[in-house]
């Protein structure tokens, strides 16, 4: 049976693959509250509106995933606000491209932070209620770079192979608890993400083609896929 979201979580939900997946995730009636970083409250406030003027419901929370505290907030406020969290898609993500030789250690703490501790906060945030519920389904945002190497993403390609062996880990622990979490593994989308990652990329997807793989994780995958790391090439 498919599962039926009341209330979902998107981090990095300001634009991209978080917007498409905001958008198509409210299309199917699902109470959506946007989260991204403070420095993207004027777009993520866009995002919301566009939502809401098509007869979806948001709640848009600037949050950075990095910070305990922001994270915990986030989730407090969203419970409140829509009810509880059974939908978490863990999409918040940052790339830095220098050589390893050449990467400072505040540039890999950030990358490492955003892209994989973001990730491990929000679903420690919001799994005990999940778990409480005996419901819940949590969506990973990898990256082909977590199962490929590429020159000068070091910081970027260890974020993303972290991210799916935290998925696997996280979905063996919650087996049993009526949550089940997954991850995506998108190739070249058209981000701005991948032309500061990789100039000069053709890219073979649109973010809403990874937003249709996320919604179907979220709602229609067979509960048998959790932690499944699904590709999705274009």
């Amino acid at each position: 049976m498919a599962f039926e979201p009341k209330v979902a979580v998107v981090t990095g939900a300001s634009q991209g693959i978080g917007r498409s997946t905001s958008l198509a995730l409210a299309s199917r009636g699902v109470a959506v509250a946007v989260a991204v970083a403070a420095r993207n409250q004027e777009t993520l406030a866009a995002v919301a509106s566009e939502i809401r003027n098509q007869g979806g419901t948001a709640l848009a929370i600037p949050t950075n995933v990095a910070d305990a505290a922001s994270v915990e907030a986030l989730v407090v406020q969203t419970a409140q606000t829509l009810g509880p969290i059974d939908l978490l898609v863990n999409n918040a993500g940052v790339v830095a491209r220098s050589r390893v030789v050449d990467t400072d250690e505040a540039t890999w703490d950030e990358v490492l932070d955003i892209n994989l501790k973001g990730a491990f906060l929000c679903t420690k945030a919001v799994l005990p209620e999940m778990i409480r519920h005996g419901r819940g389904r949590i969506v990973n945002v990898s990256s082909i770079s977590g199962k490929l190497g590429t020159p000068q993403l070091a910081a970027y390609c260890a974020s993303k192979w972290g991210l799916i062996g935290f998925t696997k880990a996280t979905a063996e622990e919650v087996r049993g608890d009526g949550v089940h979490v997954f991850s995506v593994c998108p190739g070249s989308v058209d981000t701005e993400m991948l032309q500061k990652g990789l100039p000069g990329a053709k890219p073979a997807m649109e973010p809403e083609d990874v937003a249709d793989v996320i919604v179907y994780l979220a709602t229609d995958a067979p509960e048998a896929m959790t932690g499944a790391a699904v590709d999705v090439f274009g």
